[in-house]
């Protein structure tokens, strides 16, 4: 066990809190589209949002004994669990993000911590300064398309790739966990420029927003 000072950082359940979005939905709306939608918006919230440094194989034994997955095997690759709802991206040679449902973190970061020991690594619970928006639908890609300068054609953004881009003028992460998903990891701060910035683009599509 590593004598790094943690601490849960999800308050009491008692306390109310907000999503990132919280803001926006009050002072831009949510849109809520009939069956003429050709795009759908959803913002998955307070999930678990860990990232993880240090060498391959010793992350990989440690990782896939404590949540049953392995590390991704190739640059830009994203892996998840047969639920879906826990994955893990890599982002640079020795960085991988890593996603789990909300109030796992805590809890996985302290049985990585056990398990690795003494190894030289790093892990770092971001889940505040994160959230997660989704993209579905017919109009997904060519939303994309107008607002991130990466290629997101199929040949060249297949299932299961995930990248660090630019949106706008922010910088995101932008990952295809299945065929008719599309997932944006934006930093908190950016989160409302996001949202508005989707919003005027979506407007043509009919935009449903699912808060």
């Amino acid at each position: 066990m590593s004598n790094a000072a943690t601490f849960d950082t999800r308050t009491d359940t008692a306390i109310p809190v907000e999503s990132p979005l919280a803001y926006s939905y009050r002072h831009s709306g949510a849109p809520r589209a009939g069956s003429s939608s050709r795009l759908q918006l959803r913002e998955r919230a307070m999930l678990g949002h860990l990232i993880l440094r240090g060498g391959a194989i010793v992350l990989d034994e440690a990782v896939r004994d404590v949540l049953g997955i392995s590390l991704p095997g190739q640059p830009q690759a994203l892996v998840q669990d047969a639920s879906g709802e826990r994955s893990i991206q890599w982002l640079s040679p020795d960085e991988w993000l890593v996603i789990v449902p909300g109030g796992e973190e805590f809890p996985l970061e302290t049985q990585l911590r056990e398990r690795l020991g003494d190894a030289h690594f790093a892990i770092s619970d971001v889940s505040g300064g994160q959230t997660l928006l989704e993209l579905s639908g017919e109009a997904a890609r060519e939303l994309l398309m107008k607002t991130v300068v990466y290629d997101v054609h199929p040949s060249n953004f297949p299932v299961g790739k995930g990248v660090t881009t630019v949106f706008a003028k922010a910088t995101t992460i932008l990952r295809r966990p299945s065929e008719e998903r599309w997932e944006l990891v934006v930093r908190r701060s950016f989160a409302d420029y996001c949202y508005r910035w989707l919003l005027d683009a979506a407007a043509e599509y009919d935009v449903n927003v699912q808060p």
